[in-house]
């Protein structure tokens, strides 16, 4: 069942999604090459959301240990943090999830770290883009396949792969809620979006193939041919006026 949010309660998302858009933020500035580990940024994020009031809105859930998830390289999402420093040239997406006063919180960012090759830097350009191409079409109106077929058509329009199993969602009361929103899809196709619907979109985008594997740890999931991979996200509310972004600052 999709959940329309109140305007107070889109008020609500907004001051979560702020916290979120803040934490990432600082990570990122935070990264030093040869030096930060993914450990410690895990341990800044709990700091950061604790300064907030804030609860980590991934630690626990389902299992899952920490309160980031990380993904480094081929890493496409839900990378658990670990003591490995990360290295010049390596780019490492950031998600962050984060629930107060009943409202969650959710997005992502992947980042270079120090200087990244030319292969890598468009990489992060292309998906940062498609993101925004899929937000472009999140109109009252329109339909949920507008904006997959937004993201679909821009990513494999500059040669990379859009992942398939991993989508995605509704947020809200919840970290998940209806409706999914992939990431391929056809125009005029799934829900119509509504003025009050808050989701999240998150093209996550392959160098290479789109077919991805999840590791033994049954968290963090690969691309299969081990090319590079980025995420981004953003949780947006639905206006009459077009998207509202929630997750920034």
């Amino acid at each position: 069942m999709i959940v329309r949010k109140s305007p107070e309660e889109v008020e609500k998302m907004r001051d979560v999604g702020r916290i979120v858009a803040r934490t990432l933020r600082i990570l990122s500035e935070s990264i030093i090459p040869g030096k930060t580990t993914t450990r410690e940024l895990d341990e800044l994020a709990q700091r950061l959301l604790d300064e907030e009031e804030a609860y980590p809105a991934f630690k626990g859930y389902r299992g899952y240990p920490d309160a980031l998830c990380v993904a480094r390289n081929d890493q496409v999402v839900h990378g658990i943090p670990s003591d490995e420093p990360l290295e010049e040239g390596d780019i490492v997406g950031l998600d962050i999830g984060a629930v107060k006063g009943g409202y969650y919180g959710d997005g992502a960012w992947t980042y270079p770290v120090g200087e990244v090759s030319p292969e890598a830097r468009r990489l992060l350009n292309v998906t940062k883009e498609a993101l925004y191409q899929g937000l472009a079409q999140a109109k009252a109106g329109n339909r949920i396949g507008d904006i997959s077929s937004a993201v679909q058509k821009y990513v494999e329009k500059n040669g990379y792969a859009v992942v398939r199993e991993l989508v995605g969602h509704g947020v809200g009361r919840a970290v998940h809620e209806d409706p999914s929103v992939p990431n391929f899809g056809k125009p005029g196709s799934g829900p119509k979006l509504e003025v009050g619907m808050t989701i999240c979109v998150e093209p996550m985008v392959n160098v290479g193939t789109k077919e991805v594997a999840t590791l033994e740890d049954k968290w963090t999931v690969v691309t299969k041919d081990g090319k590079l991979s980025a995420h981004f996200e953003h949780m947006i509310a639905i206006t009459s006026n077009g998207p509202d972004i929630l997750t920034k600052e």
